[in-house]
């Protein structure tokens, strides 16, 4: 199976991002532009956990315009030093959880600004400590095909994705 062409607008089944835009529950927004919304999360990490949202329903973070999803990240980069000195928290987690297996919950693209602060007891731990260290072959066989899928035109369904 090969990527989109375009990007895609899933239009089935209900979203409560979708509601809260549109006005039809209630939403603690911070930030809004014609394309963006950005608004408290009502079960919070810790005080001050924002989601950045498009105003159009797109589902993952692949199924959008690169504009859009660029103006998300720059919407992202306003809120942060807000962020950081309303919660009075020094650091932030930026996190985009694109799919289900990623672990969204809400199928409709959102990135999480998290304040964080030192012993909150939240943990996104990288590097994985389940992971297996691949060795430098198997480094080098991943980066290669990622960069052949990249320049075959075949590979993304024969169009290039702006």
């Amino acid at each position: 199976m090969h990527a989109p062409t375009a990007p895609l607008k899933p239009s089935t089944g209900h979203c409560i991002f979708c509601d809260l835009i549109h006005g039809a529950a209630e939403v603690s927004i911070c930030y809004e532009d014609a394309t963006a919304m950005a608004f408290l999360d009502i079960q919070p990490v810790n005080p001050g956990h924002v989601l950045v949202v498009p105003r159009e329903h797109y589902e993952v973070l692949q199924d959008m315009p690169k504009t859009l999803a660029t103006h998300l990240f720059e919407v992202a980069l306003t809120l942060i030093p807000a962020i950081q000195t309303a919660s009075g928290a020094p650091d932030i987690n930026v996190v985009v959880n694109s799919g289900a297996a990623a672990g969204q919950d809400v199928m409709h693209y959102h990135i999480h600004l998290i304040p964080r602060r030192e012993g909150d007891g939240f943990d996104i731990s990288l590097p994985f400590g389940a992971s297996l260290m691949p060795n430098r072959q198997q480094l080098d066989g991943m980066a290669a095909r990622i960069g052949s899928m990249l320049r075959d035109p075949l590979a993304r369904g024969g169009q290039k994705k702006s």
